[in-house]
C-alpha cells in the first residue's frame, strides 16, 4: 500500500492524517523524509534525543524514524527511554542509520524497534516500510479503540478512564493548567432497577452517557464508564469553577430527560449525584488522589440528599505517581 492509499486510510477511520517523527541530527536526511512524507503525514523534526522525547510525550506521534547517532543523546537511549515510558511505550519506532552490521539491527529489534533501515535513504524501501508500519499502527489503534470501550453504554470504559487520566495529568503538568474530574452517580439506581426491570435499565444507562457525551463541548474532554452506574469525566485545562458549571450543566440535562423514577426519594424523575474536585497537576504528585478526593465529594452530595453537585480544589501530598 502506498503512502497515498495510507492517508485515505487514516482519514476515512481516524479522521486525521498520520504523524510521523523525524529524528536526526543531520538537517539533510531530515529534508529527505519530509519531502517524501510531508505531502501526506503530520510531520514533526528534532535534530537531538532529548527533543524527540519531548515531542513524543507532547504530539503521540503515530511512527518514529530514529537516527542512531546523535549529539545529547543517541538513539538507542532514546528508545529505550520511550519504550519504558507507559504514555510513549506503543509508538513504533524505525532506526534509519549509517550503521549496517547484523548486530546493529539485532541490537535495534531488542530495543523495542520495529524496522531498520541503513542509509543512504532509499525512498522507493522508506515508502514502502513507513506505509506498512503505519497501516498496522492504525489497525492496532482500531483495534485498541474497540477494547477501551464500555459495551453497554459506548462510552470509554475503566480502563480507557485509567489511561486518559495518566495522558491529561502529565499533559496539564507540562502545560501548568488544572485538570479537573468530575465523577456522578444515578441516584437510587436499584430502586429504578427493580421497579422497571434490568432492560429498562439498560436503556437508562445509554441515554444518561449520552447525555454526559453531548453536554461535553471539547474534544479534548471525555467520559467513561466507571462502574454499574457510575461515570467519570476528564476535564484537561479546566478549573475548579469551570468543572462545577459543566457538572451543573449535565445534572440538569440529564434531569431534563424525564426518565421515570417512581421509586426514587428524591425526585419523581431521575437524577445524579456528583462530586466534583480540580488540581494543579506536578509530575511527582499521584493522579489517582485526585480520583479519590472527586469521589469524596460524590460520596457527600449523596449524603446531603442527593441530586446535587459538590466540589472542592483538591490539596494531597506530592509523591511518585504509581
Amino acid at each position: 500500500m502506498t503512502i497515498h492509499r495510507i492517508l485515505e486510510s487514516w482519514l476515512l477511520h481516524a479522521n486525521r492524517r498520520p504523524k510521523i517523527l523525524i529524528a536526526d541530527d543531520q538537517p539533510t536526511n531530515i529534508k529527505v523524509l519530509h519531502e517524501l512524507l510531508g505531502a501526506q503525514c503530520d510531520v514533526f523534526m528534532a535534530t537531538g534525543g532529548a527533543d524527540a522525547i519531548t515531542i513524543c510525550q507532547r504530539e503521540l506521534p503515530d511512527l518514529v524514524l530514529l537516527d542512531v547517532v546523535m549529539d545529547d543523546i543517541d538513539g538507542h537511549e532514546v528508545c529505550r527511554l520511550l519504550k519504558a515510558d507507559p504514555l510513549t511505550s506503543a509508538i513504533p519506532i524505525i532506526f534509519i542509520t549509517s550503521q549496517s552490521q547484523e548486530a546493529d539491527e539485532v541490537m535495534a529489534l531488542q530495543l523495542g524497534a520495529v524496522d531498520f533501515i541503513t542509509k543512504p535513504i532509499n525512498p522507493t524501501i522508506v515508502n514502502a516500510r513507513v506505509s506498512t508500519h503505519l497501516t498496522l499502527k492504525l489497525q492496532g489503534d482500531l483495534l485498541r479503540a474497540s477494547a477501551l470501550l464500555d459495551g453497554l453504554t459506548g462510552v470509554g470504559n475503566r480502563r480507557k478512564f485509567d489511561e486518559d487520566l495518566l495522558k491529561d495529568w502529565r499533559y496539564t503538568a507540562r502545560k501548568k493548567e488544572p485538570l479537573s474530574i468530575v465523577m456522578l452517580d444515578v441516584d437510587s439506581f436499584k430502586r429504578y432497577n427493580d421497579q422497571y426491570g434490568h432492560q429498562a435499565g439498560d436503556v437508562c444507562l445509554k441515554s444518561v452517557a449520552r447525555a454526559i457525551s453531548e453536554a461535553l463541548r471539547r474534544p479534548y474532554d471525555s467520559v467513561a464508564r466507571y462502574g454499574g452506574e457510575e461515570f467519570a469525566c476528564l476535564l484537561p485545562s479546566t478549573d475548579l469553577r469551570g468543572a462545577t458549571v459543566l457538572a451543573e450543566t449535565i445534572q440538569a440535562c440529564i434531569r431534563a430527560l424525564g426518565i421515570e423514577h417512581a421509586a426514587s426519594d428524591v425526585a419523581p424523575v431521575l437524577t445524579v449525584s456528583i462530586g466534583v474536585a480540580s488540581a494543579m497537576p506536578t509530575p511527582s504528585a499521584n493522579p489517582h488522589d485526585l480520583i479519590e478526593t472527586a469521589d469524596r465529594q460524590l460520596y457527600q452530595a449523596k449524603r446531603s440528599g442527593r441530586a446535587r453537585v459538590c466540589s472542592i480544589a483538591a490539596e494531597f501530598k506530592l509523591q511518585d505517581a504509581q
